[in-house]
This record gives structure tokens, C-alpha cells and sequence, in this order.
């Protein structure tokens, strides 16, 4: 044991988290994993008033506007989705393209995707539950929407070929519910603000991405986009600054890693007032307090700060 435990490593599965969250000893718990998972470890961090940073699940969209250097989006677009078999929590996993270059997106999507195979250019699943939850949501998707690259047939264990469907219904699962695989929906939208509005309406928040070549409006939707960050014109580019805050919103969790807020987030901000000097002839905060002292400090307040209310 060292002098000073700053850091120990603990291994173990759900018991052993369960412990460490119950433990009176621990003073703050960072946890990373799924939403439903957070919320159990919330549960058990609330015995003991532990406060908790939680950093969960997304479902990201990536809007291509009608400027964007279709190239660069395609082959950006393609990287968040398909690297380490989409088991990324900022994967790319939602496409919203506007409609006047839908068509030569996906020509570009589709012609890099078919250089593109799982073994060779990504790794297998790693969690072999997860491959039924892939699978669901590729059949949820071809049930009504249009396969352009791979179908259920893709999945072969431990390893899923790259999906692409468009046409998705909003509502479906391969859309609300985060797939953690190698799989992304595409749909046409009337312009950037409707893949605006189709992004933020999920429930997940974590990351996302924006292709324009307009700055400012590129800028603006960034701004607007509902969730812990946003590239621009790359992907899952935050993530490798260190200075920047790493999170999210809604059920893609709370608190922030990385960057001043992440440090802040493991340290308690404490308030110290100090008397410098006494007000003249008032002491405010006496029993002893003479009835005209209030009024004074009233008509000084105004004088240095304002007119008094009438």
C-alpha cells in the first residue's frame, strides 16, 4: 500500500460497483455504461448522499447541409459509424442529410461503405449480449425502411458487416434506442433546420456533428444542437482535446469529464468571507443595532448603486 492511495484499481462486475456505490467511504462516483445502469448507480448513491458524474449511452445525428464538402462528410460519416464496430458512446448513428445533395451523399457513402469489411478494416463485438440488440434494431429498421448496405444477414458472430438504411420511421427502435454498432439510419430532411429539429429529438445528448461550409451557420446549428459537444466539418474531433468538457444531456447522462469543468467536477467549491474594515458607525449584524443604522446603509447603497425603489 502507498504512502498515499491517490489512485487503486478495483475490478469486478456488478457486486463490486454496487459495493463501491453504497460505500459511505467513497465520496464521489464517475460512472460510465448505460443509461439504465446509471440509474441503478444513482439508486444506490443516494443512501449516502454520494454525488455522482454520469456519462451514458448516445444516439448521435450528423446533419450534411446543403454546402458541404460531400466527399469529407461521407468518409467522416463512415469513420463514426463503422470504427471499433460502432462501439463508440459518440459513434455516429443518426444521418440527417438536406434534400438537394441526399442523392450524391449517398453515392459517396455507399461506393466508400463497399471498401469497408468487418475483420479486416474494424474488430468483432465485444459483448456477445450486444449482438441481439444489433440484430433486433437492423430488422427493425429493413421492416420499413430501405437497406442500402447489408440486412439482418450481416450480423455473423462475433463480427457485423457495415448497415446502412435510410427511410427510417423516427419512432422505430434502430432510431430512438442507441445500437452501439456497426449501423446507421439515413433520412432526407427539407433543409438544416428540420435535421436540426429531427436531431434534438432524442432523447440521448452526447455528441454530434455538423458538415457545412458556411461557418457561421455551421457555427449556429453546433450552438443549437442538443447535446455535451459538436464537431464541425470532423468527427469525434472534442473528444481528443483534452481541454474541452466531455458529456452529456438527458439520458446520455450529467457532470463533465476533461478540460477545467472536468476538474472542477472532482473538487468542492468552498465560500470565505473576511472582514476588511468596519462600516462606520454600523453593526449590522448586532443585537445592539441602533433603529437609524439600516436606514443609513440603505440611503448609502442608493447613492453608490442607484435610485432607491418608490
Amino acid at each position: 500500500m502507498p504512502e498515499h492511495p491517490v489512485l487503486q484499481t478495483i475490478t469486478g462486475l456488478g457486486e463490486t460497483g454496487a459495493a463501491l456505490a453504497g460505500d459511505p467511504r467513497v465520496k464521489k462516483v464517475a460512472f460510465t455504461g448505460s443509461t439504465a445502469t446509471a440509474k441503478r448507480v444513482m439508486a444506490a448513491c443516494a443512501r449516502n448522499l454520494t454525488p455522482i458524474v454520469a456519462e451514458c449511452g448516445g444516439k448521435d445525428a450528423f446533419i450534411v447541409d446543403a454546402d458541404a464538402d460531400l466527399r469529407a462528410a461521407a468518409d467522416a460519416c463512415l469513420w463514426g459509424a463503422l470504427s471499433n464496430a460502432g462501439q463508440t458512446c459518440v459513434g455516429v448513428e443518426r444521418v440527417y442529410v438536406v434534400d438537394q445533395v441526399y442523392e450524391p451523399f449517398m453515392r459517396e457513402l455507399k461506393e466508400l461503405a463497399s471498401t469497408v469489411k468487418a475483420g479486416e478494416h474494424y474488430g468483432p463485438i465485444t459483448m456477445p449480449a450486444q449482438l441481439d440488440i444489433i440484430r433486433r434494431h437492423i430488422e427493425d429498421a429493413v421492416k420499413t425502411g430501405k437497406a442500402v448496405k447489408g440486412g439482418p444477414e450481416s450480423v455473423r458472430a462475433p463480427y457485423v458487416d457495415p448497415v446502412i438504411v435510410e427511410d427510417v420511421p423516427e419512432d422505430s427502435a434502430a432510431v430512438r434506442e442507441e445500437t452501439f454498432g456497426p449501423t446507421i439510419t439515413v433520412r432526407r430532411t427539407r433543409d438544416a433546420k428540420e435535421a436540426l429539429e429531427l436531431a434534438n429529438a432524442s432523447a440521448y445528448g452526447l455528441g454530434g456533428t455538423v458538415f457545412s461550409r458556411d461557418t457561421r451557420g455551421a457555427m449556429r446549428l453546433a450552438r443549437l444542437m442538443r447535446s455535451g459537444a459538436t464537431a464541425i466539418n470532423s468527427v469525434i474531433s472534442f473528444a481528443g482535446v483534452p481541454s474541452l468538457p466531455f458529456g452529456g444531456v438527458g439520458d446520455s447522462g450529467f457532470g463533465r469529464i476533461h478540460g477545467a469543468d472536468g476538474l472542477r467536477e472532482f473538487a468542492r467549491p468552498k465560500a470565505i468571507a473576511r472582514q476588511r474594515f468596519a462600516l462606520p458607525g454600523m453593526n449590522l449584524t448586532s443585537f445592539s443595532r441602533a433603529p437609524g443604522e439600516l436606514e443609513r446603509l440603505i440611503r448609502m447603497v442608493t447613492i453608490l448603486h442607484g435610485r432607491r425603489k418608490r
